[in-house]
């Protein structure tokens, strides 16, 4: 057993932990700590002793937790046996992170769920080295920067979906324009993950989101801009104006399907009739009396379904009970609709769980 006359650690730049390869060690022996670091003597997987940058010439009045462990008799230079780990202290930069499949985020102002895929970095450091050293190094004797990243990586993932989420619907932001605002984003991602770091001794020194990207050919993302469009044409329009639009469309649509003598006289039936109409309607808009206004046409509801990984819709109740019975999908196929607060299984969905309750099996007596 050859004791140790000096122990100390050089840490590359993505080295969090290292502990000291010897533990035979003895009175006298020199402990060199250098800047950015915090050495522990440790035994039997407790951690003692705590020194930081220095010299220290090791003795029972500088190591006196371990000491009451390892009872070394006063004096001279016994030998003992502990652990020594060195922890980095030094804020560590550059630390990628992305989401490996996209996030499911519903639009607050036109009510579309569209998937956004997102990337950045962060940065962090060791600000509790005996907590990290207790919670999450273990038995470990080496302990990098890629470690952390692989650790922390689904706790920032699990995260991200309902933080980005909760901060546009605080701030009424449209996934349209969102990359016009990740500075905000960023600095909100970074106050509501911080606290899962330190849970761990480490504080999170930032956290960049450098892009949120949505695929343009998509479907959802379709909608989205057409919601937009929509709602830009009836502030600038009005609702009544715009209703009359859609009207002349209409006819337009009807006299140009109409041919022969037959279907002029189908057409001048259905331009007589739509006239009528249409002269109601613009009387409807000169004259604002609210008797004369009729109800808006009830809304079916419409529901979006996770198939395959994705999402899909939106499909109408209907559609739904067809496929169920066809068996395309179960009751264990994840769905939402507006108004809920999260995705969730068909069979807990009241609209539907009829159709999964069976009587008992007929017993084998009969």
């Amino acid at each position: 057993m050859a004791l140790i006359d000096v122990v100390k650690c050089t840490m590359g730049p993505k080295q969090l932990v290292s502990k000291f390869p010897s533990e035979d060690l003895r009175m006298g022996t020199q402990l060199v700590v250098y800047p950015g670091q915090v050495a522990f003597f440790v035994k039997g997987g407790q951690v003692f002793d705590t020194f930081e940058s220095g010299t220290y010439t090791l003795s029972s009045s500088n190591i006196p937790l371990l000491n009451k462990i390892i009872n070394i008799p006063f004096g001279g230079q016994s030998p003992f046996q502990a652990e020594v780990w060195f922890v980095n202290m030094l804020v560590l930069m550059d630390s990628k992170w992305g989401t490996a499949t996209p996030l499911q985020i519903e639009d607050p102002k036109y009510e579309v769920i569209v998937p956004v895929r997102a990337y950045g970095q962060y940065g962090f450091k060791i600000t509790n080295p005996r907590t990290f050293l207790e919670s999450i190094v273990g038995n470990a004797s080496l302990f990098s920067v890629d470690t952390i990243q692989k650790y922390f990586k689904g706790r920032i993932m699990s995260q991200l979906t309902n933080i980005i989420s909760d901060k546009l619907v605080r701030d009424n932001l449209s996934i349209l324009n969102i990359n016009s605002h990740l500075g905000d984003i960023s600095t909100f991602c970074l106050e509501r993950i911080n606290p899962t770091f330190e849970k761990y001794g480490l504080r999170l020194q930032e956290f960049d989101v450098m892009a949120i990207s949505v695929n343009e050919e998509d479907q959802s993302f379709q909608k989205l801009k057409e919601a937009k469009d929509l709602a830009a044409r009836l502030k600038i329009t009005g609702r009544d104006v715009y209703q009359m639009e859609r009207s002349f469309n209409v006819l337009d649509s009807a006299a140009a399907n109409d041919s022969g003598v037959m279907g002029g006289m189908i057409g001048a039936g259905m331009g007589l009739g739509a006239g009528v109409s249409m002269g109601n309607q613009i009387g409807g808009v000169m004259n604002t009396n609210p008797q004369m206004v009729p109800p808006p046409i009830p809304q079916l509801e419409m529901y979006y379904l996770v198939l395959n990984g994705t999402q899909n819709g939106p499909y109408d109740k209907n559609t739904i009970v067809a496929s169920l019975q066809s068996g395309k999908i179960s009751a264990d196929t994840l769905a939402w609709k507006q108004g809920m607060p999260s995705w969730t299984k068909l069979s807990l969905l009241p609209e539907f769980s009829n159709m999964f309750s069976c009587p008992p099996p007929i017993p084998n007596s009969l």
